[in-house]
């Protein structure tokens, strides 16, 4: 249950395409074997009130935050969080050329005896 969450300024609406953001993390994610495809989320939400370094209006964020379940050794996480940061940057470098803009990626486990899931999408896969 890798879930994807992209936080980012909203000056960056006109500029990214974001909902191909989240299909490059999605497309990314699925090619990586520790992240089931059933289980893969990717949502991204605006930030309208925002600041950043000296306050100048042009300056962008995109925060990538990466839940999923513990238990995975720490190498295969530090190979993911390689292989989506590398994605996601390779996706934002030609806007990030015009534009300042901060891009940064943390995963994090979830303790699975405090996070219970139920679904139908694999009877659907």
């Amino acid at each position: 249950m890798p879930h994807f969450i992209i936080e980012y300024s909203a000056n960056l609406e006109e500029a990214l395409d974001i909902a191909g953001l989240c299909e490059e993390i999605r497309a990314c994610a699925s090619e990586i074997d520790t992240f089931p495809t059933p289980g893969i989320r990717v949502r991204a939400f605006r930030t309208d009130h925002y600041a950043i370094a000296d306050g100048n209006p042009a300056h962008g964020y995109i925060d990538i935050s990466i839940r999923l379940r513990g238990g995975r050794p720490e190498d295969v996480k530090r190979d993911a969080t390689t292989r989506i940061f590398e994605a996601a940057r390779a996706y934002v470098a030609p806007v990030m050329a015009r534009q300042p803009i901060a891009l940064s990626l943390e995963m994090r486990d979830i303790d699975p005896a405090l996070s219970p899931k139920t679904g139908s999408i694999r009877d659907f896969l």
